[in-house]
């Protein structure tokens, strides 16, 4: 019997300001360091953090070519790709940004599909402090608030309620 180790892996936690208030060349810009990629795998019902998918190399993505034509991928495992950026408020840090991107991934063809512009143009609106997790079915949307909610209890009650409704599920 084996049991599974538990990832050791969290979110990235808000850094001190870049700029240090200097108000200067940098202000303004947005920064990767509170930005968090959650892959969940549909099918097996779980989700886990995955840095390498900042990078387009996930566990999931890893030797797969990726094309924009879901044809290529057809009878492939469906994933999302989920941008989660933490911010702090009063009470302390919270889930500000969730977006979710759809990846279908075919290991016997080695061939996937995603929308990189898409992929991309979330993770921009994650940094912004968006909740878009409205394509998601609500078997992804229990897995990934079921995921939030276990890795951090706190962060979840201090989240808007715009991403507790999001997730709600019927």
């Amino acid at each position: 019997m084996t049991e599974k180790k538990k990832k050791n892996i969290g979110f990235n936690i808000i850094k001190n300001d870049p700029t240090d208030g200097h108000g200067g060349f940098g202000i303004g810009a947005l920064s990767l360091d509170n930005v968090s990629p959650v892959i969940v795998d549909v099918n097996e019902g779980e989700a886990e953090i995955d840095v390498g998918a900042m990078h387009a190399r996930s566990k999931a993505e890893r030797g797969v070519k990726f094309t924009q034509n879901r044809e290529d991928s057809e009878g492939g495992k469906p994933y999302w790709l989920v941008w989660v950026t933490i911010d702090r408020k009063q009470e302390g840090p919270y889930y500000a940004g969730v977006t979710a991107c759809e990846m279908i991934v075919n290991r016997e063809k080695r061939r996937g599909y995603k929308l990189l512009p898409e992929h991309v143009n979330l993770m921009d609106k994650s940094m912004k402090r968006k909740i878009v997790v409205d394509k998601m079915d609500d078997k992804s949307k229990k897995i990934l608030s079921e995921f939030l909610k276990a890795h951090n209890e706190e962060m979840w009650k201090h989240s808007d309620a715009a991403l507790h409704e999001a997730l709600q599920t019927n």
